[in-house]
């Protein structure tokens, strides 16, 4: 009688709260699991104590997680690689993985964001920096990592060109309370993750000037076909965005104030600077820097987004909330759909 085959052995990269929670997540589900961190202090608490002391202090990790600041010791016999860090980090950290990283070792990412300045999708990024052969997949989809930490239910979904990678890292994942699905879209599901992020603030902002349910409700479809016009324009799948990389995680940020972005909208809408609210919030917005590239991507391709549109300008000063929802009120009425369901 053979017994179970081992669990594979898998090194988080990114010690904030999302690394923590996917790190602890793994461990729970009998993968052996290091954690990466710059941070020292943190690192050595979770290592030590099992608990993040900056970002997940309230909850308890499992003891059999291991951290560390030695990256080639993290990556050692690595048999998949998760990357967990704010997309400005990107591909640093990809760049600082590469010659440690085992021969064998696929690389997933569940970074949400473009590259900085280009404008370029991290799977063009992590193509370029880890050359051809490496398998890549992105992890996606609705999740607080607070909620994951805590072992609540979520469902997210793992894209990659290579079927088998996405299989191979949506079953480390897959587990009592994790329900971990796949797909074959990188560019939908990376629009997806990205975009979310600046509709969120939309809604924040709507939600802190008071405007109603019915405004957030607006905001989101609304914002949904946003989405589905610019997937549609770079060749990424419908599909991909009324499920859990689109609308899934569409819906949980613009209504769930765990939401870095969302309370950086409700913040705005209240009368904040954006520097307060950044400061108050204390971690990385991304919708900051995501604004400038969903709006560089719609550029590119002559599509026009209001809302997407509106969350660029106020986020850099240029008009008020209450000017922008002048703005987008005063569009001229026409068809849902003038020219079919992506128009």
């Amino acid at each position: 009688m053979q017994g179970t085959p081992p669990q594979p052995r898998v090194a988080v990269l990114g010690a904030g709260s999302w690394g923590t929670a996917l790190a602890a997540l793994t461990a729970r589900h009998g993968c052996p699991t290091t954690l990466w961190g710059r941070d020292a202090e943190c690192v050595a608490a979770i290592d030590s104590e099992h608990r993040n002391p900056r970002y997940l202090p309230d909850l308890e990790l499992p003891e059999s997680l291991r951290a560390t600041t030695d990256l080639p010791g993290a990556l050692r016999d690595a048999e998949l690689v998760l990357v967990v860090v704010p997309s400005h980090a990107f591909a640093e950290t990809l760049r600082a993985l590469a010659p440690h990283r085992p021969a064998a070792a696929g690389v997933a990412w569940a970074t949400k964001g473009f590259e900085p300045g280009s404008g370029r999708f991290l799977h063009e990024v992590a193509g370029e920096v880890l050359g051809d052969g490496v398998p890549l997949a992105v992890v996606t989809g609705p999740s607080f990592a607070k909620e994951v930490a805590a072992g609540l239910p979520t469902a997210l979904t793992v894209h990659s060109d290579t079927p088998a990678f996405a299989q191979s890292v949506a079953d480390v994942l897959h587990g009592p309370a994790f329900r971990a699905y796949t797909g074959d879209d990188m560019l939908g599901a990376e629009l997806g993750g990205a975009m979310k992020n600046v509709l969120a603030v939309a809604t924040g902002v709507a939600d802190g000037m008071e405007l109603g349910l019915n405004a957030r409700a607006g905001l989101i479809t609304r914002g949904l076909n946003e989405m589905l016009r610019l997937n549609q324009a770079i060749g990424g799948k419908a599909e991909t965005l009324m499920g859990l990389a689109g609308l899934g995680d569409l819906v949980l940020t613009c209504t769930g104030d765990l939401s870095r972005n969302r309370r950086l909208g409700l913040a705005l809408g209240r009368g904040q600077s954006i520097e307060e609210a950044v400061r108050a919030i204390g971690q990385v917005v991304e919708s900051v820097q995501t604004a400038d590239e969903v709006m560089r991507q719609a550029q590119r391709h002559g599509i026009e987004l209001p809302i997407s549109s509106a969350v660029q300008a106020v986020l850099h000063g240029d008009i008020t909330p209450a000017d922008g929802l002048r703005q987008l009120l005063a569009r001229e009425q026409k068809p849902e759909y003038p020219h079919g369901l992506f128009q």
